[in-house]
């Protein structure tokens, strides 16, 4: 997916501000963050939305949700609370096409979100 910008952090084409890592997932730093701590959590594998996911990624989406919980400890979230939030389409909110989770927090967050 060489127009996917997402693919293009994960091939090091775009610089991005990396905060894990492993075979399957990257995760690095929203450049408009909606929260002081804003982390974007991807699979390296190009994933259009959760709509698009099967049976053999079960595996790996909870890995994913394993990494959110990694980083929110490691950014210091775990206290003070975070969000984990994927959003599936354009109605939701994606203008990425490549699924991912957000991580907020540093700051109280109001529900409902939007």
């Amino acid at each position: 997916m060489a127009e996917c910008i997402f693919c293009r952090i994960i091939a090091g084409e775009i610089p991005a501000t990396a905060v894990y890592e492993d075979a399957e997932i990257f995760a690095f730093r929203d450049i408009n963050p909606a929260a002081p701590t804003h982390i974007l959590v991807i699979p390296r594998r190009h994933i259009g939305t959760l709509n698009d996911t099967g049976e053999e990624d079960r595996a790996l989406l909870g890995r994913l949700l394993e990494a959110a919980r990694v980083i929110a400890r490691d950014q210091g979230l775990v206290a003070g609370g975070y969000r984990v939030v994927m959003n599936v389409g354009e109605g939701a909110g994606q203008s990425v096409f490549h699924a991912h989770l957000h991580v907020l927090g540093g700051r109280p967050l109001a529900w409902p979100p939007g």
